[in-house]
């Protein structure tokens, strides 16, 4: 018989269980010949000595007779010229921090005078795991005109066994935490300095030159948005703005090394890192925790239990370093203290930024250029149907760079935001979009640049919305929404107003031809234009401390030769900064009667004890009101913030103020309160004069006064301030300054 006669016909069997136990961690392997180089805290040994080819029959040769590298002095003093000359010498850092594209100076000492004829050596610097040449992470550097790198190399100075090097890193560089060594190359091999971690040195993004991305031709901008580390952030309602001093402190301990383990930790490949643009993108996901364990979590809901409320930090240090420490996301965060750390993260870098607000910033969740507000047929707002929000403010950053991936004339001022508000490219991200497409309408460039464009020139649209559910536009508001942007002026402690550069005045044929080019790339605006009404309602502006009765005035003029009745609804609401209502406080249905060409007064009283209990943080009150009128059947409408005003806290600094001596900062509050305040913190600290500190009160009883005293020794010099603030679950928001000048 043959063999294929006494063949078995296979029978299909159960499959195999499952495999049990840990599963094996996945790895790139069949996909690329090495990991991608992610991370700057790992290294790579670079060997003492390589020999050239096999050894000899009696071994390598010895490579004594040939130079010897005995020291290498960085230069690295503060007060020395290498971080003089880089704008680095407020770094708290023991190590050299220089700027790319500018010479930094190295000092080496050889075991005998060095011979330009015969000796050959290269100081050697690498970043990451797996340093390549082609990659721009081993970087040989030369001291000979003839043998020349990517960085420029050349000898300064010769004394005896010392040798000064001269090292130019290219303007383009990669910025981050590299290696040096020094080489010395013989016939027989290379030998090298050891592995020595204080010859580490960090490279930083460099506005002071020209060739690089970041290049900020204002010495004035410069000192402002890289070398302040004192801020102050605006917030409360466009007519009534309010302060909030903030800490940057990027030069402090520990905050370098934050912001390059952010980036590790979103694992940026290493070669990308010399791009602004793709470090700043990359960054505006990675400050927020969605989707990516980044650094803040959001939390707009008034419960902070589990971490520190928004409105109670001071600065950004103690939120970098608790990050890079506990290696989890830190709670909580709104869109002002996102801004505030992504600002440090800018500045620490070398990247030109400053925090900026928008007052009155739509934030429409279905993607056109309205924020609808829906009436019912009398003219009363229907709240379960209006569900777009404008945000009393919001705040955002800018930093300068250019824009090589955009057509000329978009580089400059870049908007980048943190706070995650909408996805882009699938993240919670948002920019850099240049302000200046912005402003003329090309909202077709990356990144983001329509969503930021909506944020600033939404219309305002009122619907009367009849019974069997059609909605009719009654009134177009197209200038209630990016009423003003303002940033801290550089050098002042003032503001500035910075509207026009995000958009043309109302009314300017610019302006109309912006939006014109806007809606050539997709952006819906309200086409229609109803009649205005020819009766003006006005709101007045209020300054009302947290817990006073007021009354609130409308102004009724009726601007026709004919008689008017008006049926009005008011409407009072407390609502949290983004513009949701948190509950409804007020409602009155008056009918006003008005005179040819008359004006009626209004008058609402509103009583403390009415808001209070319903008080979310940040106090803020929202009057709507709107009406119809019966001869005409056209609506009127106002609206009104009013940011209640919270008591203050006092902060004094007593002592002499110079460098090195001791100073004293106390902190006082009374509560104004007939009710006591439980579960208070209070938070201080002040650019280089003093790190974060913090106190917890349990009770502060109604009428009671506290007192805390903190010494501190500046180390300094300069005007600058210690900032304070005070938070509890019924009472947020609360802070003080004390400003002086520290003399050396």
């Amino acid at each position: 018989t043959t063999m294929s006669d006494q063949s078995v016909t296979p029978t299909p069997s159960p499959a195999p269980p499952p495999p049990t136990g840990p599963r094996p961690k996945m790895t790139s392997r069949g996909r690329t010949t090495v990991p991608v180089d992610s991370s700057n805290s790992s290294s790579t040994d670079v060997p003492e000595i390589e020999y050239f080819g096999a050894p000899g029959p009696r071994g390598f040769p010895p490579l004594t007779e040939y130079l010897d590298i005995w020291d290498v002095d960085m230069m690295k003093r503060p007060d020395e010229s290498n971080k003089m000359g880089h704008h680095t010498m407020l770094f708290n850092s023991d190590y050299l921090i220089v700027r790319r594209g500018q010479e930094f100076q190295v000092k080496i000492t050889f075991n005998r005078p060095y011979k330009p004829a015969e000796d050959k050596f290269a100081v050697e610097f690498v970043i990451g795991s797996s340093p390549q040449y082609s990659k721009g992470t081993y970087i040989p550097v030369f001291p000979t005109k003839e043998r020349q790198s990517t960085w420029e190399g050349r000898i300064t100075n010769t004394s005896d066994n010392v040798v000064t090097m001269g090292i130019t890193p290219a303007a383009n560089c990669i910025v981050g935490k590299y290696h040096m060594y020094v080489a010395v190359l013989t016939p027989h091999g290379i030998r090298r300095t050891k592995r020595d971690n204080s010859r580490d040195l960090y490279i930083l993004f460099n506005p002071w030159a020209a060739d690089d991305a970041v290049f900020l031709n204002d010495e004035k901008e410069r000192k402002e948005c890289v070398m302040t580390e004192m801020g102050i952030i605006y917030h409360g309602a466009y007519d009534d703005v309010a302060e909030r001093d903030w800490n940057y402190g990027q030069f402090n301990y520990g905050v370098l090394d934050a912001c390059l383990y952010i980036m590790d930790r979103s694992e940026m490949p290493i070669t990308n890192r010399g791009d602004p643009i793709k470090v700043t993108r990359k960054a505006s996901a990675m400050l927020n925790s969605r989707d990516d364990e980044g650094v803040l979590v959001g939390n707009w809901s008034g419960d902070y239990t589990y971490g520190v409320a928004p409105t109670s930090w001071t600065g950004s240090t103690d939120i970098l370093l608790s990050y890079t420490s506990s290696k989890m996301p830190i709670c909580y965060a709104q869109c002002w203290v996102y801004a505030a750390v992504f600002n440090t993260f800018l500045r620490c870098l070398g990247i030109p930024s400053r925090v900026v607000t928008n007052f009155y910033s739509a934030h429409d969740n279905d993607g056109n250029l309205k924020t609808d507000i829906i009436l019912d047929e009398n003219g009363r707002i229907d709240r379960n149907r209006t569900r777009d929000s404008i945000w009393n403010y919001h705040c955002w950053n800018e930093c300068y760079m250019s824009r090589p991936d955009l057509p000329p004339g978009f580089g400059g001022w870049q908007v980048v935001d943190a706070t995650p508000q909408e996805t882009s490219d699938g993240m919670y991200r948002c920019g850099p979009a240049s302000v200046q497409a912005i402003k003329h309408g090309q909202i077709c460039y990356p990144f983001d640049a329509a969503f930021v464009f909506a944020e600033v020139n939404s219309d305002v649209v009122f619907y009367s919305r009849s019974k069997d559910g059609t909605m009719e536009p009654v009134k177009v508001n197209r200038t209630h929404v990016g009423r003003m942007v303002l940033t801290k002026s550089p050098g002042d402690v003032t503001r500035r107003d910075i509207t026009n550069q995000y958009k043309f005045s109302e009314g300017r044929t610019e302006e109309r031809t912006a939006l014109e080019k806007a809606e050539e790339y997709g952006c819906k605006r309200e086409k229609s234009d109803p009649a205005l009404a020819d009766v003006d309602l006005v709101l007045p502006t209020l300054e009302i401390s947290i817990g006073d009765d007021f009354e609130l005035n409308l102004e009724f003029i009726n601007r026709s030769d004919e008689q008017r009745t008006a049926d009005v609804y008011i409407n009072g609401s407390v609502v949290y900064y983004t513009g949701v209502t948190s509950s409804e406080f007020l409602f009155r249905t008056p009918t006003v009667n008005l005179g040819p060409q008359k004006t009626v007064k209004e008058t609402v009283m509103v009583e403390s004890k009415k808001y209070m209990k319903h008080l979310v943080e940040q106090a803020n009150l929202h009057f709507i009101v709107t009406g119809k009128i019966r001869e005409t059947g056209q609506i009127v409408t106002a609206m009104k913030v009013v940011t209640l005003r919270n008591p203050k806290l006092t902060v004094e600094v007593s002592g002499v103020a110079k460098v090195s001596e001791e100073m004293m900062a106390t902190v006082e509050f009374t509560n104004p309160f007939s009710f006591s305040l439980e579960g208070v913190y209070i938070r201080m600290e002040g650019p280089g004069v003093m790190m974060p500190k913090n106190r917890y009160y349990s009770l502060i009883p109604a009428g009671s006064s506290l007192t805390w005293t903190e010494l501190f020794i500046p180390h300094r010099a300069g005007e600058t301030r210690v900032i304070a603030t005070l938070d509890c679950p019924a009472l947020r928001q609360v802070h003080g300054q004390a400003t002086f000048t520290v003399e050396a």
